[in-house]
């Protein structure tokens, strides 16, 4: 019996998915357990497996389709099978949308191929006539050549969209659009010569003119860049952060923190580890996540959320940690975490990442609205300074640098160098005054300074 696949809901917040690949065509075998199509949320990603042994005996998405959740997404069940009574009327609404359309190609193509194969006739013969040997080429459209002999186009060097690969107007056009503007003289050179101007023109708003022009005869060097559609996460993440700059009035404090305290506990973690006392690595990043917390408990207007003409303080910390993935920037939050001891916090920090980087986060932790602070650790990287963004509607993010020497007052005229953690804190102007920032900043620092773990 035919079985019907839907698209399932990964978490309440979820409304649509992008079918990132459909991994099982229509009329291809399928086994139980093999994966029919991958998928992919706001910032995680999932494989669909089928339920049944069988035949693809329909698939009504594509790839880098935006699919809204719980409807039908394949029919798996045997050669022939009748399954007309599973699909609701939505779905046979679209089936039959879908054949409407291919026939309509079929139609255009079948009367774009009889005008290209008919001739004319010579009326008193009754037989065709030659064609002559100037008329166009079966493979440009008059349209598109005279449109690409005035812009100086080499039509027969495109992809053709039309049928049977003709290159028609719309091609021509498209590649007008990813061409820079030419001067008349540039037009008439690259006519002339063949030659095609390269990226953005040296005249005025970026037109190109005659010296900007490349020779295109060297195909090794005449295209030296590729143009790569950015995936979905990409396109989400982009939009995220220029809302976030073009809704809130950012601005970042800068602090260094004496980390020699923290550089003491790990020490003491790894003999620990070594020992075999101790299963939990913990790292200098738990730390500083676990001397945030704290401070954030002495300053609860900053473990917030603005909402334009109101302030909703939460009461307990939920916090966010930013974290590098193959398919971008995740930003998971541990729930309760005031309530978690350093090692507590530590192995929650790991599941977190690994399952951003399998693909395996709940939907609902990733949410911007799900923390109430962010952290964000550049230091393994070795940066020193940097302004994080704002995940709104938080009103702040910690952005943690690398741990650098700098002199120090260690008293009585006596300076040395020490290790100093640096510390961005980017917030939110509407919602925090500069003071209270700065000294929410400085209590981060004397939390890392005074920390005390226990493990």
């Amino acid at each position: 019996m035919a079985v019907v696949v839907i698209l399932p809901k990964q978490g309440q917040s979820v409304e649509s998915c992008i079918i990132t690949e459909i991994k099982k065509k229509k009329g291809e075998s399928v086994k139980k357990g093999e994966v029919l199509f991958s998928y992919e949320t706001d910032k995680a990603s999932f494989e669909e497996e089928s339920p049944v042994d069988g035949v693809v005996l329909e698939c009504f998405y594509n790839d880098g389709d935006e699919v809204p959740v719980l409807l039908n997404m394949m029919v798996i069940g045997q050669p022939g099978e009748d399954y007309s009574a599973l699909l609701g009327e939505e779905v046979r609404g679209k089936e039959q949308e879908v054949s409407n359309k291919e026939q309509e190609v079929r139609g255009k193509e079948q009367v774009t191929v009889k005008a290209e194969t008919s001739q004319p006739i010579n009326q008193s013969t009754n037989q065709p006539v030659s064609q002559l040997t100037n008329q166009p080429s079966s493979f440009v459209s008059p349209r598109a050549k005279n449109l690409a002999e005035k812009e100086a186009v080499e039509a027969t060097q495109l992809t053709g969209t039309g049928p049977k690969g003709r290159v028609i107007e719309k091609d021509v056009l498209a590649a007008l659009e990813n061409r820079p503007k030419m001067t008349p003289l540039a037009k008439q050179i690259a006519a002339q010569e063949g030659v095609q101007p390269q990226g953005t023109g040296s005249g005025l708003a970026g037109t190109a003119k005659s010296t900007d022009l490349i020779p295109m005869s060297n195909t090794v060097y005449g295209i030296d860049y590729e143009d790569k559609k950015i995936s979905n996460m990409r396109k989400l993440i982009a939009k995220a952060m220029h809302s976030s700059l073009q809704n809130s009035a950012q601005l970042t404090h800068h602090l260094g923190a004496d980390a020699r305290r923290m550089m003491e506990l790990r020490k003491k973690v790894k003999k620990a580890m070594e020992a075999g006392t101790l299963t939990t690595n913990i790292t200098i990043n738990d730390m500083v996540c676990f001397a945030v917390i704290k401070a954030l408990k002495k300053f609860p207007n900053v473990n917030s959320h603005f909402l334009n003409d109101t302030m909703r303080l939460f009461n307990k910390v939920h916090l966010a940690l930013a974290v590098d993935t193959e398919r971008g920037l995740m930003v998971p939050v541990v729930r309760n975490a005031d309530d978690l001891s350093i090692i507590g916090l530590a192995n929650q920090f790991k599941e977190i990442a690994n399952g951003c980087r399998k693909g395996g986060i709940a939907p609902e932790l990733l949410a911007a609205e799900a923390g109430t602070f962010t952290v964000s650790n550049l230091g393994n990287y070795g940066v020193e300074m940097f302004t994080p963004v704002i995940n709104l509607p938080q009103t702040a993010i910690l952005g943690v640098n690398t741990i650098i020497p700098r002199p120090k007052d260690l008293g009585d005229g006596v300076y040395a160098f020490v290790p100093y953690i640096g510390l961005s804190l980017t917030y939110d102007h509407r919602a925090l005054d500069g003071g209270e920032a700065t000294r929410f900043l400085k209590q981060i620092a004397i939390e890392i300074e005074t920390l005390e773990i226990e493990f």
